[in-house]
């Protein structure tokens, strides 16, 4: 494919990067030469030094054979007159990064269509609702939904009393009559490795693991784990930016008692206007005898949201002092995102990282309708759709001649979530889970095609 992104930032130059691994034809503006010039020595792309929203510039990247233009500046005006103009130039499909939500909310009421707007993507919405879906499931250090929970994703750190420590997969799944969950990826304790189990794969104390599970699973889950679902109630929120904000407006309608942190008087003063129900505290939040003397300890979950990565690891350390049950830090820096379980904060979102995964399934070969990266994983699981030319239609997973860099997850047929083993038959329309390190990737999606 041929594919325009405007906006070297960090979310640019990640998708930049996914996307020149998949030997596609890829173009980056931006104003900075400085940011291009760091893709550039990094990248097999090709660079243009200038603003995305001019005709010139985008004429100069051949935007009318272009396949996809992705908008991810920082300013929505340059994004939609980026995305506007490329459509009228012949651009066959438009994206655009948004701040303002209200634009997703009420998308319904605008036909963005008109302004030559396919698809609009806000980081920060994606990240609320990450940190969301992980306190829903506070055992877990991270969460992904497939089809509004038909399937989930889970991962988990095993402690040392997990039944499952010493068990082989197949031994784990046998302690129940039916198999509602499959392990799709592990990584060992000091180890950068990424392994795909298999049926005699040993579970270890420290290893973190990925789960595909549908609903009944997640029981079976919590008892293996050995550990019951903790409840979230008392939840402290540091920063009042849009993550946060947004966060704890979804988080106090909920029924959740929220706590938002604010070192800015005047930010702290306009959230407390706007969400009159919210307990807001104009405090500096890495002074750890403030939060204790704001109840940090009786605290569930603390989640660190502020536009500071540092301050937001650090604070989520002094929390976990305290023995709060649940950590998450939004952390900006890439470099950041893998130590979430070296450092000990249970979870890491990158807001970057979540925008430029969900625009890559975009321009992912086949039917593909979903797509995860894993944290701390060199894998991701991607989300097929079962069409009359793919060549796993109606054969058994046995036979196929499937990658060992990769697993089924699971199989969503007629909304029902199925952990599908050997002799499970695929057939025409299933949406089928595949975890898959890199190097497989191709030869998944060539199953599919």
């Amino acid at each position: 494919m041929k594919i325009i992104i405007a906006g070297a930032g960090e979310v640019g130059f990640h998708l930049a990067k996914l996307l020149s691994f998949e030997s596609h034809d890829i173009t980056l503006i931006d104003n900075k030469k400085s940011s291009l010039n760091i893709a550039e020595n990094k990248l097999d792309i090709k660079t243009i030094e200038g603003n995305s929203a001019s005709i010139s510039v985008l004429k100069n990247a051949d935007v009318e054979n272009s396949d996809l233009v992705v908008s991810l500046t920082t300013s929505e005006t340059t994004n939609f007159t980026t995305c506007f103009l490329s459509k009228q130039l012949g651009a066959k499909r438009t994206i655009a990064r948004i701040s303002n939500t209200e634009f997703i909310k009420d998308c319904n009421e605008i036909d963005f269509d008109l302004i030559g707007i396919d698809e609009l993507i806000s980081p920060e919405n994606l990240a609320a609702a990450e940190i969301k879906l992980i306190i829903s499931e506070s055992a877990f250090t991270n969460s992904h939904d497939f089809d509004d929970g038909i399937l989930k994703m889970m991962a988990v750190r095993l402690e040392k009393n997990a039944p499952f420590v010493g068990k082989t997969v197949m031994e784990a799944a046998s302690v129940f009559p039916g198999v509602h969950f499959m392990p799709i990826a592990l990584k060992r304790e000091d180890s950068d490795s990424t392994i795909i189990p298999r049926g005699n794969t040993i579970f270890c104390e420290c290893d973190h693991v990925y789960f595909i599970t549908n609903k009944k699973g997640l029981k079976e889950l919590y008892n293996l784990m050995g550990t019951e679902k903790q409840k979230v109630k008392n939840v402290m929120i540091l920063g009042a930016g849009r993550v946060g904000s947004k966060l704890s407006k979804d988080l106090s309608l909920e029924g959740l008692n929220i706590k938002l942190i604010e070192i800015n008087e005047q930010k702290a003063n306009d959230i407390a206007e706007e969400l009159p129900n919210l307990m807001v505290l104009n405090v500096d939040g890495r002074n750890l005898d403030l939060l204790v003397e704001e109840n940090l300890e009786s605290m569930d979950a603390f989640i660190a949201t502020s536009g500071d990565s540092e301050t937001n690891i650090m604070s989520c350390m002094m929390a976990k002092s305290k023995k709060v049950k649940k950590t998450i830090a939004l952390v900006e820096n890439m470099d950041y995102f893998n130590l979430s379980q070296s450092i000990g904060i249970d979870s890491l979102i990158n807001k970057k990282l979540l925008a430029a995964n969900d625009i890559f399934k975009f321009v992912r070969n086949g039917d593909i309708v979903e797509l995860a990266m894993l944290n701390d994983m060199d894998a991701e699981i991607v989300e097929f759709i079962v069409n009359e030319n793919s060549k796993v239609l109606d054969k058994k997973i046995m036979d196929l001649d499937f990658p060992l860099a990769g697993i089924i997850g699971g199989v969503i047929r007629n909304n029902e979530g199925i952990i599908a083993l050997g002799d499970f038959e695929i057939k025409l329309g299933d949406r089928v889970l595949v975890c898959s390190k890199p190097e497989s990737i191709k030869k998944v999606e060539s199953l599919f095609l």
